[in-house]
């Protein structure tokens, strides 16, 4: 049968208009989808566009709080500022390429320059409401995905000025969406940080910063576990702070115009060369820039005149100056670091001295490396790692030509049926499985040899190819996939405690995930209702009547591929492993992993997701 040419004329050109190409384009306004487990799903970026033009009104000197409420999906975002302008205020909320950011006089340095953001929360919200009160009169108007549908007239009113918006996410696009607390709470934290002085109220919580990044890097470490005191430096249109700890690889937070950049960028790039440099420098000695910035925290802001951002999001900077026409971005930050950090070491014997330790620690410990490394990547080529451990995807997440098409996933799983169900359920494209072999080490309070020396660690950071960096992660997702009992507890738990140890930037930037399967499987012969705990259970019961079949799931061996197809792909939950600020990564492996204590043994008792009293005298052996 030959192929019918498909017809190219006049009748295949379409025009959108603003609204019909967000909806049909999201992903290029907003990146990814996702339903709110991730960090970086659309949901948040709605949220962040929003109360972007509220911090852009309190920079420029006007309004000193923001109140934030979410509840049901609802969000609701109140700020004091000046207010938009009544007669635009439709135009604003609706019209592409309208805003006040074109006017340089009116907005300097601020984060959105496009005019799309609040554009696009409109055309992506089921309900989108804005209503701005300027000295003594208010303008209200409603939209439905994006669309006009109520006009108010201007009226008098005595509340305060500023802004107010009200959007429901609309479902049909973000489905089964949830805002997780989490996650909101450390975007308000970062503008808190980035704004001293600014209050942002947020479900009945005040969120206030006085020492900006200085309070950033104690938020989100512990400061006793500090190697010395944050050292925090800043001038007009910079701010830094840094100091070094006992963790692995390297730590930072960078900023651009109150905007946290999650890819970094040039500013970012900038800071770390510049930390390298000015060190070498101050001790005269030519140390790799490796073991200067090995265990570093570290955080910059910056403000720069109408900045370029690599993609809609802005998560990675890509700006060369300062300003149009204005000096370099790059010289800018190199000089600032070393007038001020040279200095303040001179200052500063002590932080100066514990400073070299630390790097000559870590020279230390690269040097004790190298040997046992290549070992270990010559024992990972023999093992053959892609037939015996691995069943490999078809794209990678570090693919450039994919990487914004594809979310690619790697599924940790422990024996041979659950590993072969997976496998055999998975969309090959995308997902790829890593089969353990037992129970891994606990490697809580080892040293980084452990992970070259150990076959299951060193196998899994090659099929991970973090390895080097894990800038060159193979996978967005690394979905820990144990059974939910007594033993797949232990091994999450043990491969959570790698993870944490050796790799804990993967963690805080949003990678690794827990996969939640059914408990039960309760169906008659018309429906079948897959039950997730032991209440959804007992509403499956109620909802079929009858003596429905139960079917208990101890293990994910269990489940059939057919079943697990749908599982790990249209119906796939998630748990995102999320570091609070406020516990440090060695406390908390402490608490987990370290010497037995009753709260611990209290905590798993109480917080294993299935019937306690099939398995009450194991967890108490195994706590034990």
């Amino acid at each position: 049968m030959e192929n019918q040419e498909v017809r190219y004329d006049e009748d295949n050109i379409r025009s959108l208009d603003w609204k019909e190409h967000i909806r049909l384009r999201p992903g290029m306004y907003i990146g990814k989808l996702g339903d709110g487990s991730s960090p970086d799903d659309g949901i948040y970026v709605l949220l962040k566009e929003i109360i972007d033009n509220s911090i852009d009104e309190h920079v420029m000197g006007h309004g000193k709080q923001i109140d934030l409420e979410i509840k049901e999906g609802k969000v609701t975002i109140r700020d004091y500022g000046r207010g938009i302008p009544l007669g635009k205020v439709i135009d604003c909320v609706s019209k592409i390429n309208t805003g006040g950011k074109y006017d340089s006089k009116a907005f300097q340095k601020s984060v959105g320059l496009n005019g799309v953001g609040t554009k696009a929360v409109n055309a992506l919200s089921n309900f989108f409401m804005v209503q701005s009160v300027r000295d003594g009169e208010k303008k209200i108007a409603e939209f439905k995905q994006g669309e006009l549908v109520k006009d108010c007239p201007i009226e008098k009113t005595d509340e305060k000025n500023g802004t107010k918006m009200v959007f429901y996410p609309d479902n049909t696009i973000f489905k089964n969406y949830h805002f997780l607390r989490e996650f909101v709470q450390e975007q308000l934290w970062n503008y808190a940080y980035l704004n001293a002085g600014l209050t942002i109220n947020f479900n009945g919580e005040k969120y206030l910063s006085k020492n900006g990044l200085h309070d950033l890097l104690a938020h989100k470490t512990d400061i006793d576990h500090l190697r010395y005191p944050v050292i925090h430096l800043k001038s007009n249109d910079i701010e830094i702070a840094l100091s070094h700890t006992n963790q692995y690889g390297e730590e930072y937070y960078s900023f651009v115009n109150g905007q946290y950049t999650t890819q970094g960028g040039t500013h970012l790039a900038a800071f770390r060369e510049a930390i390298a440099k000015t060190i070498r420098d101050f001790y005269k000695k030519n140390f790799e820039a490796s073991d200067i910035r090995q265990s570093i925290i570290g955080a910059i802001s910056i403000r720069v005149q109408e900045p370029v951002f690599e993609s809609q999001t802005k998560t990675k900077l890509g700006s060369q100056s300062m300003a149009p026409d204005g000096p370099s971005l790059k010289g800018f930050v190199m000089d600032f670091v070393k007038d001020q950090l040279d200095p303040f070491l001179h200052k500063n014997p002590q932080i100066a001295e514990a400073l070299l330790k630390r790097i000559q620690q870590s020279e230390r410990e690269r040097k004790d490396m190298a040997g046992i490394r290549k070992l270990a990547n010559e024992r990972a080529k023999s093992a053959n790692l892609h037939n015996k451990k691995l069943r490999d995807c078809r794209v990678h997440f570090t693919d450039e030509k994919h990487a914004k098409r594809f979310e690619t996933s790697l599924f940790i799983t422990e024996g041979d049926s659950a590993s072969g169900s997976i496998t055999k359920a998975r969309n090959v494209d995308t997902q790829a499985v890593f089969s353990l072999r037992g129970k891994p080490l606990n490697c809580f309070g080892l040293t980084k040899k452990i992970v070259y020396q150990n076959e299951e660690f060193n196998l899994l950071q090659h099929a991970l190819n973090i390895e080097e960096d894990i800038d060159n992660l193979r996978y967005n997702q690394i979905i820990v996939a144990t059974d939910a009992d007594v033993d797949g507890m232990h091994i999450r738990l043990l491969l959570m405690t790698f993870f944490l140890q050796f790799f804990p930037e993967l963690v805080r930037k949003g990678h690794v995930y827990i996969l939640e399967t059914p408990l039960f499987r309760v169906r008659n012969k018309q429906e079948t209702i897959y039950c997730y705990s032991d209440q959804e259970r007992q509403q499956a019961i109620h909802k079929l009547k009858g003596k429905p079949e139960i079917t208990r799931f101890k293990g994910l061996g269990e489940i059939s591929p057919n079943e697990f197809e749908k599982f790990i792909n249209e119906d796939i939950r998630l748990q995102p492993v999320i570091l609070k600020g406020e516990i440090s990564i060695e406390s908390l492996l402490e608490y987990f992993m370290g010497k037995n204590t009753m709260e611990r043994q209290g905590f798993i008792i109480n917080n294993l997701r299935i019937e306690k009293d099939e398995v009450i005298e194991e967890l108490v052996e195994a706590a034990e």
